[in-house]
Parts: C-alpha cells; structure tokens; sequence
C-alpha cells in the first residue's frame, strides 16, 4: 500500500538522508517522524523509523559510553577470509560449542543462559579458504525492538556475508526458528532471496539518475519509477532493481533496504534421543526454503558438511591465477561471486588492470582442451586457473 507522505516528510526525509554525523541525523529522523501521516499505508514505515531511531541512540550512547571510558561490549568487527559467517540463535542452543567446534576460537561454553554479551569470531577452515564465523549474543523475542543487544545482534547480521540459523533438537525447533527468521525480518533481513529487490546507491551532485531494471516492473514504468524518486529527490544515484518490483518495493527502499543474507540451519544436538522426530518437524516447518544440516557439537557429527553448505549457500567460486612466467598456479585462490568473468577478475588482481586487458588463457576440466584462449566476457567456474596477459 503505498504511503501517500507529505511533501514536507519527502523533504525531511531527504535531509535525514544527507545529513553529516550521527546526531544529526537522529534529530532529523525524528521531525520526520512526526510529519509522517498515520494510516494503514504508513504503519510498516512507522515501526522501520522508530526501529532506526532506536538504532542510532543505542550506537550514539555506545560512543559516548567508550569516550567516557566506561567500555562495554564492542560489536564491530572487520571482516577476514573469504566470507564472514554469523551464528544467530536464541539462548542455550549451542552457538559457543559450534564455534568452538569447527574453529579455534575460546568461546566460554557454559550451561548457563545468555553467557555471550559480545561478537566472538573465529577462522573455519574449509579446503583452501577460510570463512570468518562470528558467533553473536543470543536473539530474544524482542530484538529488534531493542530488547537486550538486540539491535547490535541484528546489525551484525545485516553486515554479514550469510548466517547460521542455530536451533536445539532437544526443544520445539520450529519455534526458535521461528523466532530468528520474525526477528531478522523485521529487522529487513531475509534468509530466502526475496521476490524483489532494490538498491540505490547515491551519487556526487551533478551525476544524474540511472535506473536499471534486472528483471521487471510490475504495475508501473520507468516514468513511475523516476517521478517517485525525484519527488523524494533522488536526483543523482545509480538504482538498481532485481526481480518482479513494484513502486511500493522501490519506495519501501528509500527509507531502508531490505537485505538478503545466504543462511543454512544449523540443527545442534542431533545425538538425542528426541532428536530425530524434532528434526522431521523442523523439515516439515522449513520445507525446501532454507537447507538443514543436522549435527551434534558434542559428538562432532555432522560438522564435516557445515563447510561445503557453506560453499555452496555463498554462491561463490575459486579461482587460482598463474603468471605467466610460472609453471604452477598460486595456491590462494580469488574468491567470486558465480557467474563471475575474466573482466571480473581482472579487476580483482588490480583495479586498471581491465584498461590493459589484452586475453587470458583458462586452464578447466571442462573444455575441450586447455589451456584455451579467452576474451574478458568468458565465465569462469570453480577452480579454474587463469593467465591473465596486458597490452
């Protein structure tokens, strides 16, 4: 339903967006706040920005607290590896034994609740790359609202490359997972690629506006789209729309966008006795949305596959470069997204690269004969190896 705002709330709502520091845009947020209508078209962008106000005091009063000196929990952190992993789960279902389990992390592992008050990461190894898992503190019905570190938990999330759905066996496992994936998307994070997606990316004053349209627009045209931004003005910004959207998935996305993360259900403690009927529920409640992988931290059983579930959830690939003065490939891969090409990785190996580009020789199990000689457009697979040549 769409929103119908103001063009006084259009207006705020554009300076919350270029607003400078943090403070500012706290205050901004909130007089946009109260120009918004309340309606039925307005309800969802009404709990989104108390959401988001919650956030920026919970982060301002955070930075005051360190300034002060007063410390307290620290829930950035840079990320290393090929993908950093976060483990969300409720209370007691095994985040620390699992990271402790396929990592060298010290996680304290304790049989008392809510233990973990901040991130702890630690590096898994799978093959010849390493993912960074992150197990965060535990998710609360609540959380995204503010509830204990809710908001630093779900932020966490959001600024990961995929995440680990943690359920216990022993208990109702549909019902915890029930209360990460209500938890994560009103936080606007999914763990199934969504029907629509947009993203606008803002540019310098002067740049323009481009749409492009990777899919199609449902209900409404290019005009539509562009007269709905410019009246937020929107003006320069490159906005990019995947999928089946409409004019209320591109106007939903102005105000926040709503973030897919790769996730796989990490179903602990499947030693038990009860476990196997627990785990036929969960399948039934999940169907095939989200994969399952059934382990025990306490018997290490079924641990073996977390890497590969990984793997494949990220939709990434490997690929080793060789110079063409050398016999063997380096043994560090580049890691890409699928469907990457050699222009892609060329912009990897250095960002000017690409203007020098002349060919590449591929080394594959899948062609006829290698190595073979390609242009920029070729798509690579996992584990090719590539011979990049300049002009």
């Amino acid at each position: 339903m769409p929103t119908n705002l103001p063009p006084t709330a259009k207006k705020k709502w554009n300076e919350v967006t270029n607003a400078q520091t943090k403070e500012e845009k706290l205050e901004k947020m909130k007089e946009f706040l109260s120009l918004v209508p309340k309606h039925k078209g307005t309800a969802r962008l009404l709990v989104q920005t108390k959401r988001q106000i919650k956030a920026l005091q919970t982060e301002i009063e955070e930075k005051k607290r360190r300034k002060a000196g007063r410390g307290g929990p620290r829930f950035f952190l840079e990320k290393e590896g090929a993908a950093q992993i976060v483990v969300l789960g409720p209370t007691k279902v095994g985040r620390s034994s699992l990271l402790t389990s396929i990592t060298k992390a010290k996680a304290e592992v304790s049989d008392y609740p809510y233990v973990t008050r901040e991130p702890v990461p630690g590096m898994f190894q799978h093959e010849d790359i390493q993912f960074q898992i992150v197990e965060a503190p535990a998710l609360v019905e609540g959380a995204a609202e503010g509830q204990s570190w809710g908001l630093q938990t779900l932020g966490l999330a959001r600024n990961a490359d995929g995440l680990l759905l943690m359920v216990d066996l022993t208990d109702d496992a549909s019902k915890q997972l029930a209360l990460i994936l209500s938890e994560m998307e009103k936080a606007r994070i999914l763990a199934q690629k969504p029907r629509a997606r947009v993203e606008i990316e803002r540019k310098h004053v002067g740049a323009g506006l481009r749409i492009i349209v990777i899919g199609r627009l449902v209900y409404c045209n290019l005009r539509d789209i562009e007269d709905l931004l410019k009246g937020y003005r929107v003006l320069d910004a490159i906005v990019k729309i995947y999928g089946e959207a409409s004019l209320d998935d591109v106007e939903d996305s102005i105000f926040e966008s709503t973030v897919y993360r790769p996730s796989i259900i990490v179903a602990n403690k499947a030693d038990t006795p009860e476990a196997l009927q627990r785990l036929k529920e969960l399948e039934r409640f999940v169907g095939n949305q989200i994969p399952i992988v059934a382990v025990s931290c306490k018997t290490m059983s079924g641990l073996e596959r977390l890497g590969t579930e990984i793997f494949k959830a990220l939709e990434i690939i490997r690929v080793y470069s060789k110079e063409p003065s050398h016999r063997e490939p380096s043994p560090k891969p580049f890691i890409l997204k699928r469907g990457s090409t050699i222009s892609d990785l060329a912009k990897q190996v250095h960002s000017d690269f690409i203007e020098r580009f002349s060919y590449a020789r591929v080394w594959s199990k899948r062609l006829p004969f290698s190595p073979q000689k390609v242009g920029s457009t070729f798509v690579l697979e996992d584990r090719d190896v590539v011979e990049l040549h300049a002009k």
